[in-house]
């Protein structure tokens, strides 16, 4: 057969900063191609709406109160992950934020803040997971959200971008270093989407003309245009691809800002 499988039956995802935004549409649409999902985040409110929402799907759902800039707290997410499920076949490091300061007033704590929820987190999740999916016979797939603010310049959030920037990169060489065990490692570069974190910014009628002007598809994102590419990076379709990143981006990338 020429066409590869985009379903995820009997495959167990792990989904960071799941309760909102992004990391919810990925955690459902991944339940919808037929995974089992582990939801980690810090608000147990967020993590019970949604995992609610994939048992309507007759996928099964454990929610993790997560602090992924931590790893004792990823150690235990992961042990409970195993306990349940018996094993990891996809990770998604989606955990994020941002504060939006100019270079010249950010201070210590946002850079440290941002650097530790962005891109240590990532490093460390993926690192805990690749420890068990290295020799487990599993088709590993690690799937980093990084930004398409990594990849050219923006106006503000310089550390924000050096994360996202990092993320690219960091992606590259894991990929490179952990492809002998079977492990795909890629990321997803969105650009703007309508998540609770954009909803301000995309409410001023000025700041959303700018950002269409550049955006060749003159609109911004809807989130299920982001699962369906988390679904192939996941799947069997995308079994030759990694150290790639994909922009999601209404072809923002190829025009510049």
């Amino acid at each position: 057969m020429y066409l590869p499988s985009f379903q995820l039956e009997g495959k167990i995802a792990i989904i960071t900063g799941a309760g909102r935004g992004i990391g919810r549409a990925i955690a459902i649409g991944m339940a919808e191609a037929g995974a089992d999902v582990a939801l980690l985040s810090r608000t147990e409110e967020d993590l019970v709406e949604v995992a609610e929402q994939i048992s309507k799907l007759k996928r099964r759902a454990l929610p993790i109160i997560t602090d992924v800039t931590n790893r004792e707290s990823i150690q235990h997410a992961i042990r409970m992950v195993e306990e349940e499920y018996g094993k990891i076949d996809i990770l998604v490091n989606n955990a994020g934020m941002n504060i939006r300061s100019k270079a010249l007033d950010v201070t210590d704590v946002e850079w440290q803040t941002i650097m530790d929820t962005n891109l240590k987190s990532a490093f460390m999740m993926s690192q805990e997971v690749a420890k068990r999916m290295k020799g487990s016979h599993v088709n590993g797939r690690i799937i980093n959200i990084s930004s398409v603010a990594g990849h050219v310049a923006l106006r503000t959030g310089v550390v924000y971008a050096a994360t996202k920037a990092a993320i690219i990169q960091m992606t590259k060489v894991l990929a490179l270093e952990w492809g002998e065990y079977g492990i795909n490692v890629n990321s997803i570069g969105p650009w703007y989407f309508k998540t609770p974190l954009t909803e301000k910014l995309l409410q001023d009628e000025a700041y959303v003309s700018d950002i269409l002007s550049v955006t060749p598809l003159k609109r911004v994102g809807e989130l299920p245009e982001l699962v369906g590419p988390a679904v192939f990076l996941s799947s069997d379709a995308g079994n030759y691809i990694t150290g790639q990143t994909l922009f999601v981006d209404g072809g923002m990338t190829i025009h510049g800002f």
